[in-house]
């Protein structure tokens, strides 16, 4: 049988395991010029929050009683497609459904000779795409320069701070636990971790671990974080916005710090992406990303949870800080 899970209800707030519902189907079988998939990774990423919301955005909120969709690697256990044969392996953003067809559109091939599969999710994936792209295009970092990382020790976040590394700047990450803190400095080579959740001033252990200031920031988070951050910008500092996870499951807008003083009187760059913007650059990017992995230069770290029935979950802990870089589910 073939278990499929379904967005159940829209959350409210913080989502929880009532708002997703596991069906069993047939496991279907493919036509002339399909696959049939088996999944054997799945991506859990903050941004699908937002697609479960009935609001305009960059991409089509989820549908009630439709399946929830991400990146997933997937395994060609049936080949009826003239690009593709039994045993391949492949990337695309598809059904959290054990079995599925595919035409091939949106496929990518992924070779785990080259590298381990779940890193396509991540370093060697859109997780990758999205730390260096952002970084590079939006931050432009110098040699010297300082760099802020909120999320640090998060997927993208873990690895925008080791580009800025290689790249000679001073790197300050923010995260929620000392674990964090010692393993974006012992393993990431951090210059300085900060935990936002026992600084008894957050504006302060900023300001003290940016003594030069802040010339650009990677924000993943958004909200008291941030407002911390942007109170130590310097002239022409650069901020990409990636993620705002601490406001994703608000139900209604907070007030915070007006940010048009700061960004005014600082002449400041502040820009929001999508990893999409800048698809013309995946091919460069993502031969720099691998070279960098296969030197030793990126390490890649995941959260890997296994089974089938603990996406939902897995998802949820997100929001929790569970994760200590890529959060995968092994099918």
């Amino acid at each position: 049988m073939n278990k499929t899970i379904l967005l159940n209800q829209r959350p409210q707030g913080k989502p929880t395991l009532a708002d997703f519902k596991t069906i069993t189907e047939e496991v279907p079988a493919p036509q002339e010029g399909e696959v049939l998939l088996k999944t054997v990774y799945v991506s859990v990423d903050p941004y699908l929050r937002g697609r479960m919301n009935d609001a305009r955005s960059y991409v089509p909120p989820f549908q009630l009683n439709e399946p929830i969709r991400s990146g997933i690697i997937a395994e060609v256990v049936e080949s009826k497609h003239a690009n593709y044969q039994t045993g391949d392996f492949v990337s695309g953003t598809l059904a959290w459904k054990e079995y599925q067809t595919s035409s091939g559109k949106g496929l990518q091939p992924v070779d785990p000779s080259v590298a381990p599969l779940s890193s396509y999710l991540g370093v060697l994936g859109l997780t990758g795409l999205t730390a260096y792209l952002g970084l590079m295009e939006i931050g432009k970092p110098t040699k010297g320069e300082t760099l802020v990382v909120s999320g640090a020790a998060g997927a993208v976040g873990s690895v925008v701070g080791q580009i800025g590394k290689l790249l000679g700047c001073r790197v300050v990450g923010i995260t929620g636990s000392d674990e964090k803190v010692a393993l974006l400095t012992d393993t990431f080579s951090f210059d300085q971790a900060i935990n936002y959740k026992t600084a008894a001033d957050l504006k302060q252990a900023i300001q003290t671990a940016c003594p030069d200031g802040v010339d650009c920031y990677f924000d993943n988070v958004g909200g008291e974080i941030s407002d911390a951050v942007m109170a130590q910008l310097n002239k022409y500092a650069r901020i990409a916005v990636c993620g705002a996870i601490s406001l994703y499951n608000e139900t209604k807008v907070p007030m915070g710090p007006r940010l048009q003083p700061i960004i005014l009187t600082r002449s400041a760059t502040m820009r929001g992406f999508i990893v999409s913007d800048f698809a013309e650059k995946f091919p460069s990017a993502s031969k720099q990303l691998a070279a960098w992995l296969g030197e030793g230069k990126l390490t890649a770290t995941e959260t890997i949870v296994e089974g089938f029935d603990r996406i939902p979950q897995a998802f949820l802990d997100l929001f929790e800080g569970k994760n200590t870089g890529k959060m995968i589910v092994k099918v």
